[in-house]
């Protein structure tokens, strides 16, 4: 028999909403236990997983979900609970977009981050730096620094107002048929990017706490919404702290580009870039070649202890 392979749409802790192949949407329950081999998760199944599902349904029309298929990639974040488990923020997904602003403050090591954990679980990225209808003009020189920064690496940015529906008729092309997330701090105004793609969509959003300058939560879970174009958007939850997990400290470099580009010009195969002669990325940081913050981001990477990182909150 041919196995029954379903979307997962939302996570809730305990039931999971899966999308049938015939687009009917069916509440489910995991049968036993999974578990993916050498992470330890909170969550064995996340948003934008394929699931192979029971043929059984219970009196009510709840389903089973017997396993997942092999994942193309996932990306992850650590739990909140501060123990050594994982929470796996969405699978199988086309791209990455990171929503950037002034207010809420996106630091750059936050940005730097994200796309390191892009760069490590091969999920392409993009940066959208949003509310640019709300910038003063010094706002916006401070924008485009930044956007010179990341262009000058390789990744694509765009200035967009999800709220003025500015500049986003590129992304409802690009996504098209496609299974891409969009992350950043809450208030950033993920939510608000997911109803101006899409009409249909009326997700409750929040203005941000004045006091805090810190967005108020409205996305507890993350969920994937299905567009009329036929593509998916996951709507991660806002998160203060984006860690990066499970990576050999040796090899974090690899996932700077800019670095990377460089790998055959340092003196010792080996480098570690810190205080070897002779290192071709130290030499295009001290001649302007590779942002300054980039390398300290890397510096941090490597030298924190990432549980101690977590505690103090330095991720955003």
């Amino acid at each position: 028999m041919t196995p029954l392979i379903g979307k997962v749409l939302k996570s809730t802790g305990k039931w999971y909403i899966v999308e049938f192949p015939d687009g009917e949407i069916v509440d489910c329950m995991i049968r036993g236990k999974i578990r993916m081999a050498g992470l330890k998760t909170t969550n064995p199944i996340s948003v934008g997983d394929r699931v192979i599902l029971s043929d059984w349904r219970d009196d009510e029309g709840k389903g089973l979900i017997e396993n997942f298929v092999k994942r193309d990639n996932y990306i992850v974040r650590k739990s909140t609970n501060l123990s050594k488990q994982m929470q796996i923020l969405a699978a199988n997904v086309d791209m990455a977009y990171m929503l950037v602003t002034l207010a809420p403050e996106t630091h750059l090591a936050f940005i730097d981050r994200f796309l390191v954990a892009a760069e490590s679980y091969h999920i392409p990225a993009q940066l959208l730096f949003n509310k640019i209808d709300t910038y003063s003009a010094d706002q916006m020189e401070i924008i485009d620094d930044m956007i010179q920064t990341y262009e000058s690496i390789g990744y694509v940015c765009h200035k967009i107002s999800a709220e003025e529906s500015i500049n986003i008729e590129f992304l409802k092309e690009e996504i098209k048929g496609k299974q891409i997330m969009v992350t950043g701090h809450s208030g950033a105004g993920k939510s608000t990017l997911v109803n101006a793609l899409d009409e249909k969509f009326g997700i409750k959003t929040k203005e941000i706490s004045a006091y805090h300058q810190q967005g108020q939560h409205t996305t507890t879970f993350a969920e994937m919404h299905k567009l009329s174009n036929g593509g998916y958007i996951i709507d991660t939850p806002g998160i203060r702290a984006f860690g990066v997990v499970d990576l050999d400290q040796s090899i974090i470099w690899h996932y700077f580009p800019e670095m990377r580009a460089l790998k055959n010009e340092c003196k010792y195969h080996n480098c570690q870039h810190l205080n070897e002669p002779k290192c071709a990325v130290k030499d295009a940081v001290e001649a302007g070649k590779i942002p300054f913050s980039r390398y300290n981001t890397y510096l941090q990477l490597v030298m924190e202890d990432p549980d101690d990182a977590y505690r103090r909150n330095i991720y955003g």
